[in-house]
Order: C-alpha cells, then structure tokens, then sequence
C-alpha cells in the first residue's frame, strides 16, 4: 500500500544515465612477417607432407645439377683459355723475347767481325749485322702491341728502343773511322759494345725473363685441377643416389627412371671432366718438359754462343785494352765464362749441368739429340782453334790470328757458324715437339665446358621429372 507524502516534500529525480564513453581505438593489424620468414614457414609447412617434402628434394636436385653445369663449364672455359695463351700467345712472345736477344747478340757479333776485317768490310757480315738489327726492331714492335703484357715487359721494350738507336749509332762512327783507318774506331766499338752488354742485353733478358715467367702461369692456370666442379659433381651425385634410395625405400620401386637419366647425365659430365683434364694435363706437362723447358735451354745455349763470340772478337779488337781488376783481359775471360757455361771443360763430354748437356738430356728423341750432339762436336773444336789464334796473338802475329777468327776456312767463326746452324735446327724441332703436345693438350679440353652444360640441364629435367612421376601419385 503506498503511503502518501508530506505536503511540501519533493519528489526524489531519478538519476542521470552515465555519459557514454568514447569508442575504443581498433586494434593496430598485426605486422606482417618478412618475405623470407613467410617463405621459410611456407617451406617447414610444406615438409610436413609427403608431396611438399618430394617438391623440395626435386628443386635441390635441380638446382645441383645446374651449378655442376655451369661452374663446370666456367672452370673448363678458364683452363682452355690458359692453354690457347700457352699456345698463341705467352709461348710465342717468349720465344719472341728470345730471338730479340738473339738478333741483338748476333749483331754486336756482326759489327765485330767486320770491324776485323779491315775498311772493307765484307758484305755478307754487313748484310747480317743489318738483318739482325732489322729482326730485333720489328719483334720489339710486335712485343709492343701486346697490351696485356705486364710491366715489367713494357719497361723494358722502351729501354730498348731508346737504345738501339744509340747502339747503332756508335756502329756507324766506329766503321767511318774505321774505313779511315783511325784509332779511334776501335774505341768507339768497345763503346758500342759495352752499351750492348750493359745497356741492351740486359733489358733483353729482363724480357726474355718477364715473358717466360708470364707462359709459367699460364701454364699452371692451363694444368690446375677445377675441384669447384669435381666437389660439385660428387655432391650432385650423391645427393641422387641418396634420392633415389629413399624413393626404393618407399615405394619398393628400384628405379626412377627421370633420377636414373640425371644421374647418367651427371656421371657422364664428371668422368668427361675427371678424364679429359687429365689428359689435358698431361699433354700440357709433356708439352712443357720436352718442349718449352728444352726451347729455353736452347735459346740460352744459343745466347752463351753468340756472346763467347762476341767476346773472341772484342779480344782482338781492344788487344789488351780493357782488362779485369786482376790485370786479365777482360774480353777473353768473358769468352772463357761463356764457354765454362755453355759445355763446361776443355775437352770431352760437356760438364754435367752445362747448357749442352741439360738441352741433350731433354731432348727424347733422335732427331732434338743429334743436333745437340754436333753442336758439342763443333763447340769443342770451335775451343781448340781459339785456342790457336790465342797462342798466334800473344806470339805477336796477329794477323794470323785474325784470319784464324775471321777466315773463311779453318777459323772459330766457321765452328761457331756451324754451332749457330746446328742449335738452330734443335730449336725448331723442339718447337714443334712443343705446339703437337700443347694442341694435344687443348683438344681433350674441346667441348667440354658447352657439353658439360647441356647434360647438367637434361639431368635437372630428368630429375625434376622423375620427382613428379612421383607427385603425380598423390592426385
């Protein structure tokens, strides 16, 4: 029952509804995993199954076979071009360097010689001195056109070029004064032969050196093994092998036909490749022993002879003149060092380590030995009719000696001549032992590295086909 208010109260109000409250700001969208974490999850989520797990072991196969592929081709198209540098470039400019020594040592013998011969020289020596001085500038052009020569060698072609001219030159006064029977002709040709000695040889030999060490490396780039490529190989085959038991152990199928084509594939390539760098090696240290070690030796042996007979005619031409610090003739104890170098002793076989004796023991056949064997002959009596035009000179007949020098018949110049010939002939076959094996050596190197490519790709189709023969069993 409700009771009635007081005259007066107030009713109580009712209270106020609560303001609304402000709306909550939404949550910030969760952020979002890198590409390779969504990748990575993708990948872990896919390995859980039988047919994620076999689209992963297909994709690593693949990827194997193809990085087999491509270094393989890659290291074999590096040591097939080492080896066409061995033969078209590094080799050639070394024998190039070789024959610029040469040239230059035959001309200063040249220029003496004739100078012996009185004012009138002759006209064949005339001629030589020419032709050398005319071969020594046109190889120095050629070696100049080498722009990745390194240098060390381009040094040392400005120097003689800056040079020769000056050599040259001296030769010119030394003749004129010569033919007008002046002292001071002589002069001025030990003055031309001094430089040749301390100017010209010396930057020729310091090419001969950078060039010779340059075909060095080659060859050893030409011969390393590429075991980026085998270790690749092995590890693609065994990765196949590993797949393809799995698949036995699984199935109970023993073979996979696509993993069975890849794996052929891969096979085939290492064995190419095992196979034919080894016989590419081996051409290429055949070509290297019996071939380029012989040609230096050679060019040395040539070299040593060419400077003995400068040498013997500078004794003559300064006649005591220039001496060594122990009060003997300079130019005759150079010819005697030269000599001791070249064969060794006085009579007899030549000293084992001489020049002659190291190029007749690499020769390995008859026709690169016979040559050698007569260049000994030669140089030997070459020694003994110096020996006698040394005993006619110190008698005080000189004439006689230089006639026993220079004469046509009888004299040190024909023995050297015949040396000169006789070395000349075992260059040229050892230069051809050289270019048949080095040309061996770069065949069994032809086609591999674009073989080795398109078997990689067939064997990574073969796998990846093989692997989804299988997936196909899940659909």
């Amino acid at each position: 029952m409700s009771h009635p208010q007081p005259a007066g109260a107030v009713a109580p109000t009712a209270p106020a509804p609560p303001a609304a409250s402000p709306p909550m700001p939404a949550p910030p969208p969760p952020e979002r995993s890198p590409a390779w974490r969504e990748a990575l999850d993708r990948l872990r989520a896919a390995a859980t199954t039988e047919p994620g797990r076999l689209r992963i072991i297909g994709a690593v196969l693949a990827v194997l076979l193809v990085a087999f592929g491509t270094v393989t081709a890659w290291q074999v198209a590096s040591r097939a071009s080492a080896a066409d540098a061995v033969v078209h470039r590094s080799q050639p400019l070394s024998a190039d360097a070789a024959d610029i020594y040469r040239s230059l040592a035959d001309a200063d013998t040249a220029a003496a010689s004739g100078f012996l011969a009185g004012g009138q020289e002759p006209r064949a020596v005339r001629e030589r001195y020419e032709k050398d001085i005319a071969r020594a500038s046109e190889l120095l052009v050629k070696a100049a056109t080498d722009s990745s020569g390194p240098d060390a060698s381009r040094s040392r072609i400005a120097e003689l070029n800056a040079e020769l001219p000056r050599y040259t030159g001296l030769v010119e006064a030394a003749r004129a004064n010569n033919r007008q029977g002046l002292p001071l002709g002589g002069a001025y040709l030990r003055y031309a032969g001094d430089r040749m000695r301390d100017e010209l040889l010396p930057a020729a030999r310091g090419l001969y050196e950078s060039e010779t060490a340059r075909l060095g490396s080659d060859y050893g780039d030409a011969k390393s093994w590429p075991w980026a490529a085998l270790g690749t190989g092995v590890l693609a085959l065994a990765a196949l092998g590993w797949a393809q038991r799995r698949s036995f152990l699984r199935t109970n199928r023993v073979f996979n036909h696509g993993l069975l084509a890849a794996t052929g594939a891969a096979t085939v390539v290492l064995l190419w490749l095992t196979v034919g760098h080894a016989v590419a090696r081996s051409g290429l240290e055949r070509s290297s022993s019996h071939g380029a070690e012989s040609l230096q030796v050679l060019n040395e042996a040539r070299i040593g002879s060419l400077q003995a007979r400068g040498d013997e005619n500078l004794t003559l031409v300064a006649r005591g003149a220039v001496l060594t610090k122990n009060g003997d003739d300079a130019y005759e104890t150079s010819y005697r060092e030269g000599m001791g170098k070249l064969i060794g002793g006085d009579h007899g076989e030549p000293a084992s380590g001489s020049l002659l004796d190291r190029a007749r023991a690499l020769a390995d056949d008859r026709a690169g030995r016979d040559p050698v064997a007569a260049a000994i002959k030669d140089v030997r009596e070459w020694q003994h009719r110096h020996d006698g035009a040394r005993a006619a000179d110190d008698g005080g007949f000189y004439d006689k000696a230089v006639a026993e020098v220079i004469g046509d018949k009888g004299s040190t110049g024909e023995s050297f001549d015949r040396v000169d010939d006789e070395l000349r002939q075992a260059l040229d076959h050892e230069q051809n032992e050289f270019r048949q094996a080095a040309d061996d050596g770069r065949g069994a190197l032809s086609g591999l590295a674009a073989g080795a490519a398109v078997l990689a790709v067939l064997g990574a189709a073969g796998a990846v086909l093989g692997i989804g023969r299988r997936l196909s069993e899940y659909r």
